[in-house]
């Protein structure tokens, strides 16, 4: 199986445990990996063979400014939902990076990793 990587991703979004974290947000970023089969797009040089990865991009970008969650688990399962309906996505990893997470005496960031599989009926 191949894979198609996005990193980068950022958007402003208002996902937290704490009640400041609802009402001020604070940024994040998404990487992801995709994985699906790319020889048919690696023989047709046609976008319809392979995943169009602007929609994913506006998937991500749409549920980090919309979506209120308590928990970044939650914000990454969700994502990662929406980005396994795309067309040809067997499988996605989601890597959520709260940027700048209000702990004290603490400058480090906060990542959650998850993988999930197309899930068959």
């Amino acid at each position: 199986m191949d894979s198609l990587h996005v990193t980068g991703i950022r958007g402003y979004g208002y996902t937290g445990a704490l009640p400041e974290e609802q009402v001020l947000g604070q940024w994040f970023q998404v990487d992801l990996t995709f994985w699906l089969d790319l020889a048919p797009a690696g023989i047709s040089d046609t976008l319809i063979d392979t995943l169009d990865y602007r929609e994913a991009i506006r998937q991500v970008q749409t549920l980090l400014r919309t979506a209120r969650f308590t928990l970044i688990e939650r914000l990454a399962s969700e994502i990662a939902n929406h980005l396994l309906q795309l067309p040809q996505v067997a499988q996605v990893q989601v890597k959520l990076t709260k940027l700048t997470p209000p702990i004290a005496d603490f400058s480090g960031q906060v990542t959650v990793d998850i993988l999930r599989p197309l899930a068959l009926d």
